[in-house]
């Protein structure tokens, strides 16, 4: 990733894979009197490249970027997930004020269960976690399911303290995950 500068003011933020060439032809583009020096900033990986200009675009929208940044096929499932949580919470309170629900309530426990994540996750995702200063990575299958360490876990839960090697384990706080596919 790379900056241009004119007084120290941003003025352009790109990507290069030959940085050399890319600054080249800024010097004959549009950009040409924009600019008087630039800054290199390397990083230990690309995954996240795209997603960190893309951040830093909407943020400072330099004056050069016409694009104002994209986050490739992300999705913010905390809207879906508080509504689904709040639902859950009105079924709940009727059933304990002896109200009949519209919404049928889940409470098969069995095989059949589905997988929490089923109406969150369409397609696979890498989970990571740090635990005492190690990095624990499971992957979340397309139908919604946990596995880790070759089992299959129905929730975030299960899979989280299974990593802990716990009995409990809270897997909505422990797991973390990619919000895009690493790029190459």
């Amino acid at each position: 990733m790379y900056a241009l500068y004119r007084r120290e003011k941003l003025q352009y933020v790109g990507l290069a894979s030959n940085l050399r060439s890319r600054l080249g032809r800024h010097l004959r583009d549009r950009h040409h009197d924009s600019w008087d020096r630039f800054s290199v900033y390397l990083t230990i990986g690309d995954t996240h490249l795209k997603e960190l200009e893309a951040l830093i675009l909407r943020i400072v929208k330099p004056a050069g970027n016409k694009v104002k940044g994209k986050f490739a096929k992300c999705e913010d499932i905390r809207k879906k997930f508080a509504r689904d949580v709040r639902q859950r919470q009105r079924q709940e309170l009727g059933s304990l004020l002896g109200r009949k629900s519209t919404l049928e309530v889940e409470v098969d426990f069995g095989a059949k269960r589905k997988a929490v994540l089923a109406k969150y996750f369409d397609s696979r995702r890498d989970l990571r976690a740090q635990y005492k200063g190690r990095t624990v990575v499971a992957h979340v299958r397309q139908d919604g399911s946990i596995r880790f360490n070759g089992k299959v876990y129905k929730s975030p839960s299960l899979a989280a303290a299974a990593a802990c090697k716990r009995k409990t384990c809270n897997g909505w706080r422990f797991w973390k995950y990619e919000r895009a596919p690493a790029i190459g």
